[in-house]
């Protein structure tokens, strides 16, 4: 494929970059602008606004949140694995891919075992 081959790739990025460009520039010059303390309040589906939006949150929840989508996303490598046993067992890899699960798993305990260790799942302390 010689350079003409990617002339519509160009022209699509061209028209969608002006498109986005006019939008920018044009959206902001014929919409309204009203301005009022009614207005520029707030709205969250119809309930009123009650104290200040930044107060403060405990760290262990974004601690929690976070490892869940850690260790969520480590349980999903199991997923191919299991898919894929019987292939493994069948083209002579079986005890070399169940290795390198066990390794995994191995990894994936002893960081369990280090977020446990440092309390960061208790919510007493």
């Amino acid at each position: 494929m010689g350079p003409s081959g990617y002339l519509p790739i160009v022209l699509q990025s061209l028209v969608a970059l002006g498109f986005v460009a006019i939008v920018l520039l044009l959206v902001p010059m014929l919409g309204p602008r009203r301005r009022g303390k009614k207005k520029d309040e707030s709205f969250e589906c119809g309930v009123e606004v009650q104290g200040n939006a930044r107060m403060p949150v405990s760290i262990k929840y974004f601690m929690t949140a976070i490892l869940f989508v850690l260790f969520d996303v480590e349980v999903i490598f199991f997923y191919p694995y299991a898919v894929n046993f019987q292939h493994f067992k069948e083209s002579g890899m079986g005890a070399q891919g169940f290795l390198a699960v066990l390794m995994f798993v191995a990894i994936f305990l002893v960081g369990f075992y280090y977020v446990l260790r440092k309390g960061a799942l208790e919510w007493d302390k």
